[in-house]
């Protein structure tokens, strides 16, 4: 059986996990979340980096932090995870979901200034499999309108746009580190990038249940208070630990990942059109976080994906477009028209990729996916 997915393993997880538990610090906020936030500060240029139990954590706590309140309006792609959207809709939001485009299958920047109106609030974007989002777009956009950008960057660690490190480009970046990407803390977790110094000391408040226990920690107040509205976003010490060691390595994490995806892009381009590959701007750097193909219909993915399967390989598809279900009909509305969204999304189907996979492994694969594509 070849599986979809592996998380991650380094080889320093059990020992960071074990100087951990000796430090009787189990809680978070202790010596391997701040070498985690550290990291992460130093590599990508950010003001303040804040571990959290998840990336659906971390949307939680920017969509407090920008004070989203009942009848505001924040614009998204509705190809995406249900965390981008239950983060806003749990304070209230109306979510304004607009088309992707085919080639990345990120939201389409030249319809988001159409979907605006006064209630809108602030624009999401999402970095699909690590690639990035027309930033400058979307950033003048934002400036002209003053509305706050939110990246879901839960797929994009390590991939950058000109330069910058995804998640360091809007008012606020959300990282993932669940066990099917990239890098994982154990399980669950994630980030929250504060890039905007201004809100970092409300950041760390509401991240405290809403006092400021930071602080206090600091030594710059001598009790700590109920300060603001908040809630429990620090995650254990434990999957910090285990994060630490996959950060220590993150540039072979990275290398190995991006062999493997380049590899699989040279073979099935012999077979398949570029509109069926991912689409790589070159103005970009992405991460290897995912490999997917097209196929011609919904219907050729689910004979794809049943082939695969009798040849113990597991290639699942992706999200249901959020406008389409029932608590999207419900909390949003889409904007335009749905040209790609629906498509573009029922023929998309992903391929084995992790660290620990094998060239042997790669090649059992890329035979496989070949022979469906001659018996087609």
């Amino acid at each position: 059986m070849i599986p979809f997915n592996i998380p991650p393993k380094i080889g320093n997880e059990l020992n960071y996990i074990e100087q951990a538990i000796q430090s009787d610090r189990l809680c978070g906020d202790g010596q391997f979340s701040k070498k985690c936030e550290a990291w992460i500060e130093e590599n990508f240029n950010t003001a303040k980096a804040l571990l959290t139990p998840s990336c659906t954590a971390s949307l939680e706590l920017a969509a407090i932090l920008i004070d989203i309140k009942e009848g505001d309006e924040v614009i998204m792609p509705s190809y995406t995870f249900v965390s981008t959207a239950n983060a806003f809709v749990l304070r209230g939001a109306k979510i304004i979901f607009i088309d992707v485009r085919s080639d990345t299958m990120n939201m389409d920047e030249s319809l988001i200034e159409a979907a605006i109106t006064s209630k809108t609030r602030a624009i999401v974007p999402v970095h699909y499999a690590g690639v990035a989002c027309e930033m400058d777009t979307i950033l003048s956009i934002a400036e002209k309108y003053g509305l706050w950008v939110i990246e879901d960057a839960a797929q994009g660690v390590m991939s950058t746009y000109k330069g910058q490190a995804l998640g360091t480009i809007g008012h606020i970046g959300c990282y993932s580190f669940h066990e099917t990407k990239n890098y994982s803390s154990g399980g669950e977790g994630g980030a929250i990038l504060i890039n905007d110094p201004k809100l970092v000391t409300r950041a760390e408040i509401i991240r405290e249940k809403g006092t400021n226990r930071s602080q206090f920690l600091h030594g710059i107040v001598d009790k700590y208070t109920w300060q603001d509205v908040g809630s429990s976003f620090l995650p254990s010490e434990l999957q910090a630990a285990y994060l630490y060691a996959q950060l220590e390595s993150a540039n072979m994490i990275n290398d190995s990942r991006l062999s493997l995806w380049h590899n699989y892009y040279n073979e099935l381009s012999k077979i398949l059109q570029p509109e069926q590959l991912p689409h790589i701007p070159n103005h970009l750097k992405h991460n290897a976080h995912m490999f997917y193909i097209k196929l011609a219909s919904s219907e050729v993915r689910a004979k794809f994906i049943s082939f695969m399967k009798a040849q113990n390989i597991i290639t699942p598809f992706h999200y249901i477009p959020l406008h389409s279900s029932p608590a999207g009909e419900q909390f949003g509305k889409f904007i335009g028209k749905d040209c790609h969204t629906s498509t573009e999304s029922s023929k998309l189907v992903r391929l084995p990729l992790y660290l620990e996979m094998s060239k042997v492994q790669q090649g059992v694969v890329i035979k496989a996916v070949k022979e469906f594509f001659f018996e087609e």
